[in-house]
């Protein structure tokens, strides 16, 4: 079994699984739509061109910083001044990372990473305004899905975790698997990203949780303060 992971960072990330009109939500955390999204644009699918492959890949998260939603409210004019477009909401995630893993054949995950380091098309973190940091890419493990999400090194910013306690505890969100419980369902399996009939299906996705310990902690080596025991024996 072989799993491509990748790190999903930036100022601003927005994962919309259901955005309507003029309110354009964010999920928590990328969703399998936008990180195939995000593979196929890396080996130059256009949008009109099938997915073929990259729909028979295995899907988790980790949400290492969860960061924080912003909503940025929006006008427009037309280019004489003369009419208005409707007013947005867009929603946003701050300073958040994520790790991320797909798994499937082995030289196919080769493939994908190859392609991230030197993508096709610009790669963005949902929105095109949303340009990632650093290289996505972490490489390919001998693993499961599950084993790298719970075993790779936590990805958060050393400012995140010197604010953050001792023991973290850290969320993952994969696909569930024939006969797990099934924690929800969300519409963001893609079927085809053809703007004339965009479609996308529903997922059974399963929440689990992961504890790391932080070394970086700001109370990592001090002392408990005890009160009472400036009152002597």
């Amino acid at each position: 079994m072989s799993v491509l992971l990748m790190r999903l960072a930036g100022p601003l990330q927005s994962w919309g699984s259901s955005s309507r009109f003029a309110r354009r939500g964010t999920e928590i955390a990328p969703t399998k739509s936008g990180v195939i999204g995000l593979l196929a644009a890396a080996r130059g699918v256009r949008r009109t061109e099938p997915l073929t492959d990259l729909l028979g890949l295995e899907f988790g998260v980790r949400l290492d910083q969860p960061g924080q939603i912003q909503r940025d409210f929006q006008t427009a004019r037309s280019l004489d001044g003369r009419r208005s477009a409707p007013l947005t909401y867009r929603f946003y995630l701050s300073d958040a990372a994520f790790l991320v893993a797909v798994s499937g054949d082995r030289e196919l995950l080769r493939g994908l990473a190859e392609a991230l380091d030197r993508p096709a098309f610009p790669l963005y973190l949902g929105r095109r305004s949303c340009p990632p940091v650093g290289p996505i890419s972490l490489g390919i493990e001998d693993a499961t899905l599950d084993d790298a999400l719970t075993r790779w090194p936590w990805l958060a910013a050393e400012w995140y975790r010197r604010r953050a306690a001792r023991t973290v505890r850290l969320e993952i969100i994969r696909d569930a698997r024939p006969g797990e419980p099934v924690t929800e369902t969300v519409p963001d399996e893609p079927v085809s990203f053809d703007p004339a009939h965009r479609e996308h299906t529903w997922r059974s996705v399963l929440r689990r949780h992961v504890d790391v310990t932080n070394d970086l902690a700001e109370r990592a080596g001090v002392a408990e303060h005890d009160p009472l025991s400036l009152l002597g024996g």
